[in-house]
Parts: C-alpha cells; sequence; structure tokens
C-alpha cells in the first residue's frame, strides 16, 4: 500500500495578509517559508498539496522579503481542500503564528485565479531618515531620479560587483517633512532586471545631495500585483 497521501481536489484559495513586526527575530526568506508552512500545517487546515511522489502543501509566498525588515502587507496563499469560512481559519491559526508576525486581513480569492508566484510587480517602502534634513534638496534630488533617463548604481553579487541601471526599477519616489523625515519609494520586481531595493533608491538620493542619508527605519508597506499597476 502505497505511503503517498491521497491527493484531494482544490476548493478554496485563501490570501493571508499577514506583517511583520520591525522587532520579529530576523530571518532569510528560507526560515520565513517554513515557519509559515509548520504554522499553517500545525493550524490543522486542510491543505491541498501538489502531485507526485513528495506531495506537498500547496502555500506560496508573495515575494522575498530582507531579512530583518519590518512589514505591514505581506502575501501568503493557501489552497484548501475544504471551504473553511476566515474566522475558522483566523482561529486556527491564532495561537500558531510564527514570532512577530500577525494576520492583518483574509481574502478568500478565485481559486482558478493566476498564481501569486510571478503577480508581484512591485512594492512601497517607508524609509526613516535621521536628521537634520534639507526637504527642499532631498525633494529636488527625487526629482532628479525620476527626470533621468539611466541611473547608473553598483551592487554585491558574491563575490563580484556587477552595474545596472536603477531607474527602470524606480517607479516613484515622495517625500514627507516630517519630523521624522519620511521618503516613501515604489520599486519594481522585474524578472530580468532584478528587484530595486529601497536602500540603493536612498543611496541615488544622497549621491544626488552630495551625502550619505541615514536610515532609522526601512518598512515593507504594501505588495502590488500586476493588476494594481495597470
Amino acid at each position: 500500500m502505497s505511503d503517498v497521501p491521497e491527493t484531494r481536489e482544490a476548493r478554496q484559495r485563501w490570501r493571508l495578509v499577514v506583517a511583520r513586526d520591525a522587532d520579529a527575530p530576523s530571518a532569510t526568506q528560507r526560515e520565513i517559508a517554513d515557519a509559515w508552512t509548520s504554522a499553517i500545517e500545525a493550524a490543522g487546515l486542510p491543505l491541498a498539496r501538489t502531485e507526485g511522489d513528495r506531495p506537498r502543501p500547496r502555500i506560496s509566498f508573495g515575494a522575498p522579503l530582507p531579512a530583518g525588515m519590518a512589514a505591514e502587507s505581506e502575501l501568503i496563499d493557501v489552497v484548501l481542500v475544504e471551504r473553511w469560512p476566515a474566522w475558522r481559519v483566523r482561529e486556527a491559526l491564532a495561537d500558531r503564528l510564527p514570532g512577530g508576525w500577525r494576520i492583518v486581513e483574509l481574502v478568500d480569492v478565485w481559486l482558478a485565479g493566476p498564481p501569486l508566484a510571478g503577480r508581484v510587480a512591485a512594492a512601497d517602502y517607508r524609509i526613516e531618515i535621521a536628521g537634520p534634513v534639507d526637504v527642499t534638496t532631498l525633494a529636488r534630488a527625487a526629482t532628479e531620479l525620476l527626470d533621468a533617463e539611466r541611473l547608473p548604481r553598483e551592487r554585491a553579487k558574491g563575490d563580484a560587483t556587477v552595474t545596472y541601471d536603477l531607474r527602470p526599477l524606480l517607479i516613484a519616489i515622495e517625500i514627507e517633512a516630517g519630523p521624522p523625515v519620511i521618503v516613501r519609494a515604489r520599486t519594481r520586481f522585474h524578472p530580468e532586471l532584478g528587484t530595486g531595493r529601497p536602500e540603493e533608491v536612498l543611496a541615488a538620493l544622497g549621491d544626488r545631495i552630495g551625502g550619505s542619508l541615514e536610515v532609522v527605519s526601512i518598512t515593507r508597506e504594501r505588495l502590488l500585483l500586476v493588476d494594481d499597476l495597470d
């Protein structure tokens, strides 16, 4: 008799909108995925599983979150073989969430809709800057970045340094005078060009104003799907 669990038909897909506190334990994306998978399985949700010799729970994650970064609206899709109401899913997970995480919202998404993987197109970041900062100069620098045709930057890749163009990965920048001064940046996830990193946006701003900007905190406020940018 086979030890492979019987594959049951998927009936529902819940999208978990979750947040991570700034003081949550720092973890890699693999560790985050493992922690959430363990929590969801321990909660007893009737998970749909992949086919094959090694079935895995059908759980998918929106986009890698940098280690140590706070987040307010991360996305996790969970496919079930039974239909559960939101209150039951929330109640089952309540005491099993990974440390420093909380559920913001549960969305019953269309089961046959596009998978979450590959649908994340951009992210909004809130960057708090240590003062004092000349807000007028900073706002002018933000406008110059958006008006530029190219923004050549360098980033480490393994043991090497590679040059890339930040401009196609940068969608928007806004400066809030505060205090504290806040830089809001929307950057793109691109399958070929890579990801626009908020710290690189800040470094480019610093280059424009002729000095470095000290970061107090960076929070990923929201992930945007392809449809959100239409």
